[in-house]
């Protein structure tokens, strides 16, 4: 049984790169838009009996998810042994539960649909909620950007050696006390409290971030607005150099203004979402999970361990 490695729109730039990293090629498969705005997929080679690996993030526009949809299908009814659906940023996931009346779970909807689609297998990234595993009846293996980002933040000794690591809300609590564990750093956090309706948000800085360099750690960033008053929090205590770093660099609305304005000297973002050109501002960095999706794609095929990939 073969590998085949396929490619929708929504990130053609990390597919190519996990490529190169697999040592193949991308497979051959042709995407249209009709006039009317409807989809149509093709693939234009054999994939009957094969492994087949479809590498599409679930972003906006809603485009991206009929893609991956449509790309599941048509390989499945093309006969493929397995189809594994990558998806490196898991789009809809902070809809997970019903928080007030009347709302959708829109994460399970999209794993009922992924499910519906035909694929065997899911392989993401740094999910916001991690319960939407149990969404699927499928085997799902959850992969994380430490192996990656923990690489990059190490090189700069100079940062590192006097590093607070700061958790910007209550929720990023886990994710940035594993980074501070990993890099020997202490831990702070951000305590967002709103006293009163219609009134701002307080800021209580639990930790001591007087003199210290500091990263702000969070899974992703949206509009910047959580990062942008953080920043401001952490220079307010007194903090040298403030940096930021996130897997998922959605940076939608204001967040590129926000970020340029913040007091953080760089934001450093993983590629599973494809950035516009335009956004790339200086204050940006990125870095390639590429390697890590590569591995695991060659070990799932292969039907070999992907637990080494979680220890850093």
């Amino acid at each position: 049984m073969e590998a085949k490695l396929f490619t929708g729109r929504s990130n053609p730039r990390l597919a190519q790169l996990i490529a190169e990293y697999l040592q193949t090629e991308l497979g051959d498969v042709s995407i249209k838009d009709f006039s009317d705005g409807e989809l149509w997929v093709r693939y234009n080679e054999n994939v009957r009996g094969q492994d087949v690996f479809i590498i599409q993030s679930t972003n906006p526009p809603a485009n991206n998810i009929m893609e991956l949809l449509l790309m599941l299908d048509a390989a499945k009814r093309a006969s493929a042994r397995r189809v594994t659906a990558v998806i490196p940023y898991y789009g809809y996931a902070r809809q997970d539960r019903k928080d007030q009346p009347r709302v959708p779970i829109s994460a399970k909807l999209l794993a009922d649909m992924i499910n519906a689609a035909g694929a065997d297998r899911v392989l993401t990234m740094d999910l916001h909620s991690a319960q939407i595993q149990g969404y699927f009846n499928i085997p799902f293996d959850h992969l994380y950007s430490k192996a990656a980002l923990i690489t990059y933040l190490k090189a700069d000794v100079s940062f590192t050696d006097n590093l607070v690591v700061l958790s910007p809300d209550v929720g990023s609590i886990p994710l940035s006390r594993s980074y501070a564990k990993i890099l020997d750093a202490s831990l702070a956090i951000i305590d967002k409290r709103r006293p009163q309706a219609n009134q701002a948000e307080v800021m209580n800085l639990i930790g001591d971030v007087s003199g210290k360099n500091v990263l702000i750690m969070d899974d992703m960033v949206d509009t910047a607005g959580t990062l942008a008053a953080a920043a401001e929090t952490a220079k307010a205590h007194g903090a040298l150099v403030v940096r930021a770093a996130c897997t998922h660099g959605v940076l939608s609305g204001p967040a590129i203004e926000r970020i340029t304005n913040a007091p953080v000297e760089k934001l450093i973002i993983s590629d599973t979402i494809q950035i516009p050109d335009s956004k790339m501002i200086e204050k940006l960095e990125m870095v390639s999970v590429a390697p890590v999706f590569g591995e695991a794609i060659a070990r799932i095929h292969n039907e070999e361990s992907i637990s080494s990939l979680f220890n850093f």
